[in-house]
């Protein structure tokens, strides 16, 4: 991996001269300089970061009802997808959200899908989904930017395996109120390069889905930041190590 690039992933501005480790992408990556961590196993740190996302299918109540569960396999707990709101994978139901909004970031995040055809996701500014999804080797499955790049599935450990996404984002720009620049994101899944500097055109699975979901058939895009969402389908998928380092991304070409 070349100096420039982890230049890039350890900042919070472009201008900033600091390097990543090589153990700051993968599982078990330590936050990198000025990232905040926003899960790290506990009830304390879930009540304080997150919230319910209350979008137009939301059914369930505070407090959150995702459990905390002992790490099936290191020491520590973690967070699990369990809320009776979205049994039998209703969607946008119990999905849980950070109370803090971020635009452009680097974000690491680890999952483990603990039964087959196990399904979450991570959403980007709670609008654009990285797909967690056991089994799904389709665009609209593992790792993929939904319905919108391949699912490199080859990179993923299987199911009741650990998994680390590390993701550069860049938000959509704006002007005069118009998207003049499309929300851009790079991706290692286990440590694997798998998307560079993809394009991300519209938010997929309609208003029940995310933020602008609702707009012009996920195409109309508006300009705010969002937090991070997680999706809760009714299935045993759990995370842990979640930490975000706030960017500012100046060129929509990201040497990730």
């Amino acid at each position: 991996m070349k100096h420039s690039l982890l230049t890039l992933l350890a900042l919070p501005t472009l201008a900033s001269t600091a390097l990543a480790e090589p153990n700051q992408i993968g599982l078990g990556a330590k936050p990198v300089p000025g990232a905040e961590l926003v899960f790290d196993g506990t009830r304390a740190m879930l009540d304080e970061k997150w919230t319910y996302w209350q979008g137009p299918g939301f059914k369930s109540a505070l407090p959150i009802k995702w459990k905390i569960v002992p790490d099936p396999v290191d020491a520590g707990t973690v967070l699990m997808t369990d809320d009776p709101a979205a049994a039998g994978g209703k969607f946008g139901t119990a999905d849980i959200v950070t109370k803090k909004a971020y635009r452009d970031f680097r974000l690491h995040i680890e999952f483990r899908v603990d039964q087959p055809r196990g399904n979450s996701g991570v959403y980007l500014q709670n609008r654009y989904e990285i797909q967690i999804l056991d089994g799904d080797k389709t665009p609209h499955g593992m790792g993929a930017v939904i319905n919108q790049t391949e699912s490199p599935y080859e990179a993923y450990a299987g199911t009741g395996k650990w998994n680390a996404y590390d993701i550069l984002f860049r938000a959509a720009r704006f002007q005069d109120g118009k998207r003049s620049e499309k929300a851009v994101v790079s991706m290692y899944f286990n440590g694997k390069k798998v998307h560079d500097n993809i394009q991300i055109n519209q938010v997929v699975g309609g208003p029940k889905s995310g933020v602008d979901g609702g707009n012009d058939g996920g195409k109309g895009i508006t300009d705010t930041p969002e937090g991070l969402k997680l999706q809760n389908e009714g299935h045993d998928v759990r995370y842990r190590n979640i930490w975000i380092q706030e960017l500012d991304l100046k060129e929509p070409k990201l040497d990730f």
